[in-house]
């Protein structure tokens, strides 16, 4: 299961790095949107769960992972530029569904206000309309850190609060990963977490008013950052909106044990594929795999 891979250069100002799994017998594409400081590495999940039902695309933002060497990170991206790489993503792969996870469901329901023509079904996992206790909690502690450089706070802060339900060997991946970022990835981070906290939310909540494709929102029923409850609020602005919680989960969803990856994976499909019978899976826990995300 090789992927072809890209470099691909967006409206002249960025260029992006990509990972295509091409499946022969697949109908459709679907292109999976990161999470904060993720890199395509975090959906390597992912990718098992849906290959080769599906043609499966990865990418990397143009701070983060292997897109980082190709742009010069002279400023700040907005989840506005960040929606706008993804619709001209979905246009070059022609995709038909679109899957985010985390912080991704903001550059996603950006791009699906849009309506690009190709897409059909969406799935936004683990990402919520409201600001909790909770999660303020985190984001004020993280904005903190990252302003500082402290990266072991850095590091230990995503594993004891929206990671706390993941395998101890993520754990590890996670700190090593976050604790070795980039400093303008940290600036990004921080600009990232300062919009949320200080912006205007209903601003991107106005524009999934304009989504005309159905929606299926995936949260974890342990989940307390992005809990289930409160993205159920989506319905009042996502015509076509449908609402899934994955038992015995946190945040990380498939990623943190076999029965979650299970029924994540049934969840997904389910969803894109209604009338398509979800196969067994075996659930890994790879070594290049990290699961970091805001």
């Amino acid at each position: 299961m090789r992927p072809e891979i890209a470099v691909l250069d967006i409206q002249g100002q960025y260029r992006v790095y990509t990972e295509f799994y091409r499946a022969d017998a697949a109908e459709k594409t679907i292109i999976l949107v990161n999470g904060s400081m993720a890199t395509t590495a975090s959906f390597a999940q992912t990718v098992k769960s849906l290959y080769p039902q599906f043609n499966v695309v990865l990418y990397d933002q143009p701070y983060a992972g292997r897109s980082k060497i190709h742009n010069r990170h002279e400023q700040m991206l907005t989840k506005e530029v960040e929606g706008q790489i993804l619709l001209e993503l979905i246009d070059h792969f022609a995709a038909e569904h679109v899957l985010s996870f985390s912080w991704g469901g903001a550059a996603t329901l950006v791009a699906l206000a849009a309506r690009p023509r190709h897409v059909e079904k969406a799935v936004i996992s683990s990402f919520s309309p409201v600001i909790n206790a909770p999660m303020r909690d985190y984001l004020e502690r993280g904005v903190d850190y990252l302003g500082n450089l402290d990266r072991d706070r850095v590091g230990h802060l995503v594993n004891s609060t929206i990671g706390k339900h993941l395998p101890s060997l993520f754990k590890r991946f996670n700190y090593k990963h976050v604790s070795s970022l980039a400093e303008h990835e940290y600036g990004q981070m921080h600009f990232h977490i300062s919009q949320v906290l200080h912006s205007d939310r209903l601003c991107y909540l106005k524009a999934a008013r304009q989504i005309d494709v159905p929606v299926l929102f995936l949260n974890g029923e342990w989940d307390e950052y992005t809990s289930a409850e409160d993205a159920t609020q989506f319905g009042q602005y996502v015509a076509k909106s449908s609402f899934s919680t994955i038992q015995a989960t946190g945040h990380f969803l498939d990623m943190e044990h076999k029965a979650a990856c299970r029924d994540t994976r049934e969840a997904v499909v389910g969803f894109l594929k209604p009338e398509r019978k979800v196969g067994r899976l075996r659930y890994h826990q790879g070594q290049t795999q990290h699961a970091f995300a805001l």
